[in-house]
């Protein structure tokens, strides 16, 4: 009870700022949207009846997705250090209204066969790759509306309750096609559902000042010079982080449980589609997939309740080795038997630790990075978090059964969860290390 009164106290604090009010609408209604968008694109690539149900089709499948976003990173670094992070926020909302309300057009007027689900697939990728962007966009903009001690709570509350919103948006997607029959209807809902919340997102973000979410220094020039040096600015901000040290280590130890998390994930879709249900029951294989996520959701959700306390008497890095072994633990509690409780309380202690993690992980960038370097490191940061998605796509192609279950796998999972903490707790740095970097060419 002292963690969840703490943490309602700060949160009646955070309530209070209308900057922090403004910009955290935004991310609930857009990550709502995410929710329901990405209901209606797991239905067609991973629970369609006419899509492989093996590690490998599933791997294939879920690399192709991820690919865009860590293209896309580099180059949302140097916008998001040029632009008004605002606008981006408004009009990167009303261009995923356009492409998500051409999905649905061309599944409810041509189908998904041939042509038409090559289309939807590319504007579905480049969808989720403008998401990408919206999500570096809200992490930079966050400390521009919250400052101090509130910002650990923020970083608690934004991620984890947008997690919630993504769920619960999901949740509903989910429920619209089970209210439908089988057509093209059925196969569009979600998504017609999801164009309009992104344009409820895109216009509350304009309730926020042109300036309120930075850059303090914008970036001058021409784009195509901007976009010339994208690799530049990427060393840079990469030299800056390592060279900080806290920041730096924070990021790497992310990919590495982002890279071990994206395996269990795969391996979830495949224990949900082809173990826990009758084989060829797509839909109880989307059902207990969505119950697999639901659970997670709830461990993210108790994230936000014990993270800003706990993790003050730990430390962030401290906490983030606490969470790295309750990640570990989760393993082997998989590891006893596929059971779908087990499936899903595993998915519950996973959740929690991943959400914890990266709350930590997000509060220490943001905390020991400049301002003018904060873009470009969040870019890096979603590079990163992506590469090692698609890492663990390719992994788990060789490494993960078709039926998604393996004792000596998640023995092995936790035994790496195991190596990252120790390294973490006995070579991590604790507090960041003092650096003058000049900025780089393009920020001067």
């Amino acid at each position: 009870m002292g963690a969840l009164s703490e943490t309602w106290q700060d949160l009646r604090a955070l309530l209070r700022l209308s900057g922090f009010r403004r910009l955290f609408a935004v991310r609930l209604v857009s990550q709502a949207g995410d929710g329901m968008f990405q209901v209606g694109l797991a239905s067609l690539l991973f629970f369609s009846p006419e899509r492989a149900g093996t590690a490998a089709g599933v791997a294939g499948a879920f690399a192709i997705m991820l690919a865009p976003f860590t293209l896309v990173g580099p180059f949302a670094g140097v916008l998001l250090d040029r632009w008004r992070r605002r606008q981006v926020l408004a009009v990167g909302n009303l261009v995923r209204l356009v492409l998500t309300g051409a999905m649905a057009a061309v599944m409810l007027t041509g189908g998904l066969s041939g042509a038409g689900e090559a289309v939807v697939i590319v504007l579905g990728l480049t969808a989720l790759s403008v998401n990408r962007f919206l999500l570096a966009a809200l992490s930079a903009g966050l400390p521009r509306v919250v400052d101090g001690p509130l910002l650990l709570t923020a970083n608690s509350l934004t991620p984890t309750l947008g997690a919630g919103a993504v769920f619960l948006g999901g949740g509903v997607g989910f429920l619209l096609g089970l209210g439908l029959a089988p057509g093209r209807m059925h196969d569009a809902a979600a998504l017609v559902c999801a164009s309009v919340v992104f344009g409820v997102a895109g216009l509350l973000a304009l309730r926020l000042g042109r300036d309120q979410l930075g850059p303090e220094h914008p970036v001058r020039g021409r784009l195509g010079a901007e976009i010339a040096a994208v690799a530049r600015g990427l060393v840079d901000g990469a030299r800056y982080l390592v060279a900080r040290r806290t920041p730096g280590q924070g990021l790497l130890v992310m990919a590495a449980h982002r890279f071990l998390y994206g395996v269990v994930f795969i391996a979830a879709i495949l224990i949900s589609r082809n173990l826990l249900a009758e084989p060829g029951d797509t839909s109880a294989g989307l059902a207990n997939f969505a119950l697999v996520i639901a659970m997670t959701g709830v461990g993210g959700a108790c994230a936000v309740l014990i993270t800003p306390v706990l993790s003050r008497r730990t430390g962030p890095q401290g906490w983030i080795v606490c969470m790295l072994l309750l990640a570990a633990a989760s393993q082997l509690l998989l590891a006893t038997t596929p059971s779908r409780t087990v499936v899903l309380v595993g998915a519950g202690l996973l959740g929690l630790a991943a959400q914890s993690a990266k709350i930590a992980v997000d509060t220490i960038v943001q905390r020991d990075t400049h301002d003018d370097y904060r873009g470009r490191a969040f870019a890096f940061y979603d590079v990163l978090y992506n590469a090692a998605f698609v890492g663990a796509a390719v992994l788990a192609a060789f490494a993960v059964p078709d039926d998604g279950w393996s004792r000596g796998l998640f023995v092995l999972l936790a035994l790496a969860y195991l190596a990252v903490a120790a390294l973490m707790w006995f070579r991590g740095a604790r507090h960041p290390a003092e650096v003058d970097l000049p900025r780089s060419p393009a920020a001067r």
